[in-house]
């Protein structure tokens, strides 16, 4: 195998276990400056050096999506995969080296890693940069320029520390890296301080059941009666409390899909849900799949007020390809696909992600929907004081998935800055503090409640106000200037 091809794998093998639940986040810089001190000399070798990088880094860190759906997982790694090899041609374009490649690199593959956020099938925005970063001194970025800015200084890291051990030459252009190191190093300081808004003086004491029970367990082969049991068992801990005794919750969080149903609001789940609101004297926001018809089904989040009344509620929006729905079902079956792991396909939400319950605006992003950056803004926007991620990683295996999760759960907690908790069935789940802190995280498969009082706040970070587009403009139009630039150079 040609060494520059070796060098790719073990480049994006290194970004690999920069990523939970490894989290040797240092890696990831000394992986992407691997990967860009390689010098292919042709735009099939560059396609594939870089395909060969990304693919080495996607692979493990997309692992669990083999125990979804093998076919989707070997798709999605190697479409992926092929945009950082078109990325590695679009920097090759370059060829004045030493002045432009060390910046169009890192632009390059931003686009690229921006694009995969959004297509296909909605985005897929698993095993990123970003989560990388999440435990990393560089996770405050996000408040600037969430995960795509994160995304970038990443990069531009890896691309410097290569470009200064190549360009010893150039004293100009060794001053300019330099430069460049300075500015890059001072945006942790930026992000500690760029504004992330404040307490409203006021405070939740939530309690997030998690009902325990074995991984690794697809719902077509699970008793739902059993997980409802088990949340029940587990809310039953919960000592009755009010104000005189200091006990009092003011909202208990079931997670996503514990409650399936035909129809929520005549089941004697919503009863048994009653009952203990009513016995605890706080609201529940509980989690419910219910059925439509032989082809689809709903995935909600519905507040149970302590007089049994349904509240609000939220349909998740961002479904799970080949988790929840299949794309182009149709298609696949023709070929004789299987498909029997998911028979019917949710249907996707329509309403904000917003719900009310114990008098407060709460952003709801169901399960996947917290690695899109887009759904807990788009709650901040209407006035969320708090952030909850209810979600199920009982069908996969291991810990990739979950860890990621509460990576991304961080990254969304910084760029809003809320609180967000965090509520599985069997693990993980946990608080997260506005600045990223993880705290009272759950084990795997056990069942616990874990309870804090957490501050409702206000106020938008630049990444809230601003979002992904402004940064995706900026990164297209210096790319292409520099790539004209770049020609123009050659040509002289």
């Amino acid at each position: 195998m040609n060494k520059q091809y070796l060098r790719a794998i073990v480049a994006g093998l290194l970004v690999a276990f920069s990523l939970p639940p490894w989290g040797w986040w240092p890696l990831a810089y000394v992986g992407v400056a691997l990967f860009a001190a390689c010098r292919p000399n042709s735009n099939r070798a560059r396609f594939i050096l870089g395909t060969m990088f990304a693919l080495a880094w996607l692979a493990p860190g997309m692992a669990w999506m083999w125990f979804l759906t093998a076919q989707g997982y070997v798709i999605a790694a190697l479409l992926f995969s092929a945009l950082h090899g078109i990325a590695a041609i679009i920097t090759g374009a370059v060829t004045d080296q030493h002045k432009h490649r060390v910046i169009v690199g890192p632009l390059a593959h931003t686009l690229a890693e921006a694009l995969r956020f959004s297509f296909p099938f909605g985005g897929v925005p698993l095993a990123t940069l970003a989560i990388s970063q999440a435990a990393s001194p560089f996770a405050t970025i996000v408040r600037i320029g969430g995960p795509l800015l994160l995304t970038y200084v990443v990069l531009q890291i890896g691309f410097l520390l290569a470009g200064l051990r190549e360009t010893k030459k150039s004293k100009r252009t060794v001053h300019a890296l330099l430069i460049a190191v300075v500015v890059v190093g001072i945006l942790p300081i930026t992000g500690a301080i760029a504004p992330h808004g404040h307490d409203i003086g006021r405070s939740l004491n939530i309690a997030a059941v998690q009902g325990g029970g074995p991984q690794g367990t697809l719902a077509i082969n699970t008793n739902s009666r059993d997980v409802v049991i088990r949340h029940l068992d587990a809310t039953q801990t919960i000592a009755d409390g009010s104000a005189a005794t200091g006990n009092q919750l003011d909202l208990v969080i079931w997670p996503e899909n514990v409650i399936d149903v035909n129809s929520f609001s005549s089941s004697i789940e919503r009863t048994e849900v009653a009952a203990q609101s009513a016995r605890l004297n706080a609201p529940f926001l509980v989690g419910i799949t219910e059925d439509l018809d032989n082809k689809f089904f709903t995935n909600a989040q519905v507040v149970v007020n302590t007089d049994g009344s349904l509240g609000d509620r939220y349909d998740k929006v961002r479904r799970v390809p080949f988790g929840e729905f299949v794309p182009m079902r149709g298609l696949l079956e023709a070929v004789g696909a299987p498909v029997d792991r998911i028979p019917r396909d949710a249907q996707a939400g329509k309403d904000k992600a917003i719900l009310r319950a114990a008098d407060t605006t709460i952003a709801v992003v169901i399960s996947w929907e917290v690695f899109f950056a887009g759904r807990a803004n788009e709650g901040v926007e209407r006035g969320a004081t708090l952030l909850v991620n209810p979600t199920n990683g009982s069908s996969y295996t291991g810990t990739i998935l979950q860890t990621q999760q509460i990576a991304s759960s961080r990254l969304r907690a910084l760029e809003t800055g809320r609180w967000l908790v965090q509520v599985s069935p069997t693990g993980f789940s946990a608080f997260v503090s506005p600045s990223g802190q993880v705290s009272d995280r759950t084990g795997v498969s056990e069942q616990h409640v874990i309870t804090r009082e957490v501050q409702l706040r206000s106020g938008r970070t630049i990444y809230s106000y601003l979002g992904d587009m402004p940064f995706i403009l900026i990164m297209i139009t210096s790319l292409l200037a520099l790539l004209i630039a770049g020609r123009r150079t050659t040509r002289a």
